[in-house]
């Protein structure tokens, strides 16, 4: 397993020995009782980092992101979010069983929603003229979304979804699993997100190479209801500063050389483009995903050929279609081998 070149998610980092030694140094103390310093250092850096009063450290991102179901939604209401969206394709069913909410979902073009579409989705507040319309309580966004191939949400459309949603009295959440890697792309300053949405949260596991967990940022009122239901959930953590210590130095280390990941990621769609051009659009990559085809009913095929021959490891998408993300485990030399070996398959 050493010599492979994983490439199927940015999940299968190991901690660097920077991260590990800080790891180690941790201070500690209970959690529960709020006593855990360097848990407290890491809330308080991600909500500074992004605009807002408090932040929660907690166990994954579908835990952050039924939390936030929980506390910005009601059961019984409608959360309007994109088709494709992580939050209601692989989180296992967890909102209709812990938030009782439902879904209207919507496609769009890469999965970004456009915010005139999203408004003529809302319900309004029941009353008894309509008493028969689930009314809609949340905007659930994610940024980047990962059916779309990472693609990045512009500022400009953030903003308008977060007005349209906001005047019709509707929430507004991120599910921000790769939010580090929007920033980096976009240039946009983080802490806009605070006065933006109602509730956010980010993978400190994903891109950033921590082995564990999740922040959401909010104000102090949701933060603090989001504490009471991370325990009811069974998330209520004890010493595991030593895990928050991981994130702190992710923040601190792991976000600039994003851009690493995202240039990687365009050299491996040209390769991919190069030798099938049907398969994948290199303009279209903008962040550390890329998705893209193989010939009919063959993506089960392709990986499993590359896995035994070739030592590298990609995501089967569907019957034709493929995944690789980068990371800061695979360098640039790699994604090039592993981007050869992809080319050399599909043009067989």
């Amino acid at each position: 397993m050493a010599d492979l070149i994983d490439l199927r998610s940015d999940t299968v980092t190991k901690p660097t020995a920077a991260m590990r030694a800080v790891m180690a140094a941790a201070e500690v103390g209970d959690d529960v009782y709020g006593e855990d310093p360097t848990v407290n250092r890491l809330e308080s850096l991600a909500a500074g980092m992004l605009g807002a009063a408090a932040g929660l450290f907690v166990p994954s991102g579908i835990m952050a992101n039924q939390l936030w179901l929980r506390v910005l939604a009601q059961p019984a209401t409608q959360v309007v979010t994109e088709a494709g969206s992580h939050i209601c394709n692989y989180e296992d069913g967890a909102s209709a069983v812990l938030a009782g909410v439902q879904f209207r979902t919507l496609d769009a073009a890469r999965g970004l929603l456009d915010p005139v579409q999203v408004v003529a989705a809302i319900h309004p507040p029941a009353d008894a003229a309509q008493y028969h319309m689930i009314p809609t309580t949340l905007l659930s966004i994610e940024q980047t979304h990962l059916r779309g191939g990472g693609v990045v949400y512009p500022w400009d459309r953030l903003s308008a979804l977060s007005a349209g949603a906001r005047a019709a009295g509707v929430r507004v959440h991120v599910d921000g699993a790769r939010l580090w890697n929007a920033v980096v792309a976009s240039g946009d300053d983080p802490t806009g997100y605070g006065a933006l949405v109602d509730g956010l949260s980010f993978c400190v596991s994903k891109a950033l190479g921590a082995p564990v967990g999740s922040v959401m940022v909010g104000s102090v009122a949701a933060i603090e209801e989001a504490r009471l239901w991370r325990r009811r959930y069974g998330g209520a953590m004890r010493q595991v500063g030593v895990l928050a210590a991981a994130g702190i130095h992710a923040l601190e280390h792991h976000i600039a050389r994003l851009a690493d990941d995202h240039a990687n990621a365009r050299a491996l769609a040209t390769a991919i483009a190069d030798a099938r051009p049907e398969s994948v659009d290199p303009s279209s990559v903008e962040t550390n995903i890329v998705i893209f085809g193989s010939p009919d009913g063959q993506a089960h095929r392709l990986a499993d050929a590359l896995r035994d021959e070739d030592g590298v490891l990609v995501a089967v998408f569907g019957p034709s279609t493929l995944r690789v993300v980068t990371h800061l485990d695979v360098d640039a030399s790699a994604c090039r081998r592993a981007g050869e070996a992809i080319a050399r398959r599909l043009a067989a």
